[in-house]
């Protein structure tokens, strides 16, 4: 099937700090298929590291790339055989494709399928353009209470409920959540709707942790950073002493939105024996890891990569008002301004939480 369009304006990643606004074919709808008039697209982190860097570990931007995961829209056309959702839905995109007939995939763990083609990740383009088509079986359908804004933002919500989910945060628990972020932030909303007791975040950047004073924590603390030549390792050790001595005690669970290293070896120092130090965030490939502390007090470490069976209860969390999203949102830009309102996404000023561009076409 086709579907005529005037005109598909993407933003494309063409260099460093360089999107070029151009028009880009509309893929042809396969009978499984999807064309989705894409209204709102959050900047995630990985949005800005392309942005900023061209390259992300191995995978380098070294063709004109459409940025963008975080969407959801208006479904303008389905394929022959689609059932799930009709035109004029309002549907979520969840952006990875998987192959669906590998051990991961048909084991439930779709998100570690080798084969998988994720949006905005080289060489798929993303979701930050006019009309996208994807498969039926990875768009979801939103409710009519829910706009799609907050739908948006169910993509980085069900990075917070499935790191959550693996932590095994029970009702009671004591979490610490490293990183104030969207996802940071949006996991502490996760552990709060799974009983956690107390919700403590921790940043570098004191706008953040205002913010976070008005959204599902309830302890804010500000790190100091490293002194001059400290080694990661002892600012790791100092920090981390200073916090369980404020606190009285270590977290059940704590989860590192951030990556860096330093905040890796905290996420360990900060556990409880028994407890859980679970890996959001994405650093260097190669980080030195307190092995001791996790072998004698058996400290389960446990990474996380994005999510999988995620959407349907991350939009019924919303539907029934366990957790709110509205707030994150902070500053918005119509799509002609992609390239602003990724340098500002980069730059974090007027504190900006999360950053969605609009497209009204």
């Amino acid at each position: 099937m086709t579907f005529d369009v005037e005109k598909n304006l993407s933003a494309a990643l063409i260099g460093l700090e360089k999107i070029d606004m151009r028009n880009m074919p509309v893929p042809e709808i396969g009978p499984f298929d999807v064309l989705v008039n894409v209204k709102v697209t959050g900047i995630c982190g990985s949005d800005v590291h392309f942005f900023k860097h061209m390259r992300i570990l191995h995978l380098e931007v070294t063709e004109p790339l459409v940025l963008g995961h975080e969407s959801a829209g208006v479904v303008v056309a389905i394929g022959s055989q689609v059932t799930r959702v009709n035109v004029n839905d309002r549907v979520a995109i969840e952006p990875g494709v998987t192959c669906r007939t590998c051990e991961m995939c048909k084991s439930g763990q779709y998100n570690l399928c080798p084969h998988c083609k994720f949006a905005a990740t080289p060489p798929t383009h993303g979701t930050l353009c006019n009309y996208y088509v994807h498969p039926e079986d990875f768009i979801f359908k939103l409710p009519d209470d829910i706009s799609l804004e907050e739908g948006a933002l169910v993509e980085p919500l069900s990075v917070g409920m499935y790191a959550v989910e693996r932590a095994n945060v029970k009702p009671g628990d004591v979490v610490i959540v490293l990183g104030a972020g969207p996802v940071g932030l949006l996991t502490c909303a996760a552990a709060k709707a799974a009983g956690a007791a107390q919700v403590i975040i921790a940043d570098l950047i004191p706008s953040r942790l205002e913010f976070a004073k008005t959204y599902a924590t309830d302890t804010q603390l500000l790190l100091d950073r490293p002194e001059k030549g400290e080694p990661n390792f002892e600012y790791a050790r100092r920090t981390s002493t200073q916090i369980i001595q404020k606190l009285g005690q270590q977290a059940d669970t704590v989860l590192d939105c951030t990556g860096a290293e330093t905040c890796v070896q905290m996420a360990v120092l900060l556990t409880k024996s028994g407890g859980s130090a679970v890996l959001v965030g994405l650093g260097a490939t190669t980080q030195t890891l307190p092995v001791v502390d996790i072998t004698v007090r058996q400290v389960n470490v446990k990474g996380v990569f994005r999510y999988c069976n995620r959407y349907p209860r991350a939009i019924s969390m919303l539907t029934k008002g366990n957790i709110d999203v509205k707030p994150l949102i902070t500053h918005t830009y119509p799509i002609e301004k992609s390239q602003e309102a990724l340098l500002h996404a980069a730059n974090g000023s007027d504190g900006a939480i999360k950053i969605q561009i609009i497209n009204d076409q």
